[in-house]
């Protein structure tokens, strides 16, 4: 079973490995770049696109979360385990 840390890890050696990270990126611009891959699955659900065409727009901004997460030495999964735990106390 992969789990979120190998995602984040092998996203991020792709990213490196393309060229993406051979100079400074600024954070918002990557967030930008995450909310626009968000913006292309809406697109497609207005489109009336099938759910594979859907799903790879939504794996397309997983992939660039998981790869700001490596460069920036986040530690997703914990914080994903944290946030459903949080998410389970609430009303």
């Amino acid at each position: 079973m992969s789990t979120v840390k190998k995602f984040v890890e092998e996203s991020h050696r792709i990213a490196k490995a393309k060229g993406w990270w051979d100079w400074r990126r600024n954070d918002g611009e990557l967030i930008a770049l995450m909310h626009s891959e968000l913006s292309e699955a809406l697109e497609a659900m207005r489109n009336h696109a099938r759910k594979e065409e859907i799903a790879e727009e939504l794996a397309d901004c997983c992939i660039r979360i998981f790869d700001f997460c490596g460069a920036r030495g986040m530690n997703l999964q914990k914080a994903i385990k944290e946030k459903i735990k949080k998410n389970r106390l609430r009303p």
